[in-house]
């Protein structure tokens, strides 16, 4: 990856602390995402050569200077003389934005100026990035090359439910299953769904489950993952105010109060062993802080 900052940089010691998102939310494809509390972690000191360690979800994978984290804080930083140590909490290929927290932390950690614009570009889309950046309940976009991202309200007495199974799906899979063109009626609905979700996210007794249906991609993604349509059943009948999918997927979200969320989450759970899915569901905040820089 080529520098975006300069041709050689002098190394700072800094952390960077990044949300999981949850893109999409069902109408808002590429446009809306919801920052959750699991992280990913980076932190670069300056050394007299390259090293990295890695923990958490992905350290599996060979960490060497072609890891994603450290090619990101190699092409800012213009050199190889530093140490980076990346931690992650987000599961990889499965709807919650992994790429775009550990691009957001290597770059910000790296002293990139704008990590959000950085990461929308690499990614081509700016929703999970703007979530990542800013936290809470986002819509973003790329606005003449640069990510342009804006919080939009969500009301506190919202909680959130999470199915994470047992399986992966990348991105670019899923994408190829969409279609390459909408019609008329298809991109009215969607804009119709869409404002009513970001009205029923902003007062959860505007919600409704239908505010979470579109026509773009959930659908489309469903060959994907079969099971996909039940668990979302479940959980709206279990008393969830809408459900859909997390990303790409194969994650799933429902969106409930807190009246709601137990039940939510043991029909979840429930609905997951009588399809025979193994992962795991879970009860998850939303974070409201998005990046979180710390120099040492």
């Amino acid at each position: 990856m080529e520098s975006e900052v300069s041709s050689e940089s002098m190394v700072v010691a800094r952390h960077a602390r990044v949300p999981a998102s949850s893109a999409n939310l069902g109408p808002g494809f590429d446009t809306l995402a919801l920052a959750v509390k699991r992280y990913t972690e980076v932190t670069i000191r300056p050394a007299d050569s390259f090293s990295i360690t890695a923990v958490g979800q992905g350290s599996h994978f060979p960490a060497g200077p072609d890891h994603f984290a450290a090619k990101i804080a190699a092409g800012i930083i213009g050199h190889t003389r530093f140490s980076i140590h990346v931690s992650s909490e987000i599961p990889m290929t499965r709807g919650l934005g992994s790429s775009a927290a550990m691009s957001v932390a290597a770059a910000a950690a790296a002293g990139h100026p704008d990590p959000f614009s950085f990461t929308a570009r690499l990614e081509g889309h700016a929703d999970n990035a703007a979530a990542a950046v800013m936290g809470g309940f986002v819509t973003g976009a790329i606005v003449d090359g640069e990510g342009v991202g804006r919080r939009l309200p969500l009301d506190p007495a919202l909680r959130f439910v999470i199915i994470i199974p047992d399986r992966h799906l990348r991105t670019s899979a899923a994408r190829k299953v969409l279609p390459a063109k909408v019609p008329l009626d298809d991109a009215v609905f969607q804009l119709g769904r869409m404002g009513m979700l970001i009205a029923g996210m902003a007062d959860h007794r505007l919600l409704v489950p239908t505010a979470a249906h579109d026509r773009i991609h959930q659908g489309q993604r469903g060959a994907l993952f079969s099971e996909a349509s039940h668990l979302l059943g479940a959980m709206v009948r279990a008393g969830a105010l809408a459900s859909c999918w997390s990303g790409a997927g194969p994650t799933l979200l429902g969106i409930c109060t807190e009246r709601s969320v137990l039940r939510v989450l043991a029909a979840a759970t429930g609905a997951m062993r009588e399809l025979g899915v193994k992962g795991s569901a879970e009860q998850i905040e939303s974070d409201l802080q998005g990046l979180v820089v710390t120099n040492f």
